[in-house]
C-alpha cells in the first residue's frame, strides 16, 4: 500500500529531527569495563568494576595514576607516634614507636599487601640482613594494612611457596589504616599504602623519607647506606656526606674553602 502524504510528511520530519540531534549533540556513552581490563594485584587497582566516559572528540584517557595522601610527614619533623599489634617470633605483640625513642633508630617500611609478589622480597630482604641493622642499634619495623592473622598466616608459609618463613623483626597490622595515612603513604581509594620508608633517629625526627610505587621493590643496601650516612654526621656535625658516601670514605666540611680538600682529593 502506498504511504498518504500526511505519513510521508510526518516521517520526513521525524528523521530530519533525529539528525538534527545527531548533529548537535556528540556521542557520549558510559561503558562498565571488567575487572580484567585492569588487572588485579597486579598493580592493585579497585576491583569494583569502573566506568569511564568515552566521548566523541575528547582526548581525555585514564591514566592509571596512583596518589597517596597529599599530607606527607616532612624530613625533619617528629615521626608520629602509634602503637599497633604486630606479629614477631609466631607471637601477637604489642609495639609502640614511642618505646624506641632515646634508645634506638627505626627503619619503618610500608608494602601495599600480604600475599602478594614484590612485597616478600623486601621483607625477607631486610630479615636476612637484620643483624646487620641490630649492629648499628636499629630496629626494623615493617606495615601494612592487613589483620595479624593475616601476617601469622604469611608467616608460616614457607619460602619457596611465596611465603616468609620466621622474620627477625615485627610485622605490624594497620588494619585501620591510621598509620599509613598518617604518615602519608595511603591510597585513599584503593585502600592500601604505598613502598614508603622512612629512617627515624633516637631522637624520633624523621631524617630520611623515600617512596615508591606499587610495582617498584626498595633497596637494602641503599637504605643501610643512608642510614651510615644519617649516623655519621650526627656523630661528626661538623662534616657533611657526599654522594655516594661509605663508611671509610672522605667527608667534607660544609665550607667554602675548607670543602676544597674534598674535590682535591677526588
Amino acid at each position: 500500500m502506498a504511504c498518504s502524504a500526511t505519513s510521508t510528511t510526518l516521517i520526513s520530519s521525524i528523521a530530519a529531527a533525529a539528525a538534527t540531534k545527531s548533529m548537535a549533540s556528540p556521542f557520549s556513552q558510559n561503558i562498565t569495563l571488567p575487572n580484567s581490563f585492569f588487572g588485579t594485584r597486579k598493580s592493585f587497582l579497585s576491583r569494583v568494576p569502573r566506568s569511564i566516559s568515552l566521548t566523541r572528540g575528547s582526548h581525555s584517557r585514564n591514566t592509571f595514576v596512583v596518589k597517596a595522601s597529599s599530607e606527607l610527614p616532612l624530613v625533619g619533623n617528629i615521626a608520629p607516634d602509634f602503637e599497633a599489634e604486630a606479629v614477631f617470633d609466631q607471637e601477637f605483640i604489642n609495639v609502640k614507636l614511642s618505646d624506641y625513642i632515646g634508645k634506638k633508630y627505626v627503619i619503618l617500611f610500608f608494602y601495599p599487601l600480604d600475599f602478594t609478589f614484590v612485597c616478600p622480597t623486601e621483607i625477607t630482604a631486610f630479615s636476612d640482613r637484620h643483624e646487620e641493622f641490630e649492629q648499628i642499634n636499629t630496629q626494623v619495623l615493617g606495615v601494612s594494612i592487613d589483620s595479624v592473622f593475616s601476617h601469622l598466616a604469611w608467616v608460616q608459609t614457607d619460602r619457596k611457596s611465596g611465603g616468609l618463613g620466621d622474620l627477625k623483626y615485627p610485622l605490624i597490622s594497620d588494619v585501620t589504616k591510621s598509620i599509613s595515612k598518617s604518615y602519608g603513604v595511603l591510597i585513599p581509594d584503593q585502600g592500601v599504602a604505598l613502598r614508603g620508608l622512612f629512617i627515624i633517629d633516637k631522637e624520633g625526627v624523621i631524617q630520611h623519607s623515600t617512596i615508591n610505587n606499587l610495582a617498584i621493590g626498595r633497596s637494602v643496601d641503599e637504605t643501610k647506606r643512608t642510614l651510615q650516612a644519617l649516623q655519621y654526621v650526627q656523630e661528626n656535625p661538623d662534616e657533611v656526606c657526599p654522594a655516594g658516601w661509605k663508611p671509610g670514605d672522605k667527608s667534607m666540611k660544609p665550607d667554602p674553602k675548607l670543602s676544597k680538600d674534598y674535590f682535591a682529593a677526588i
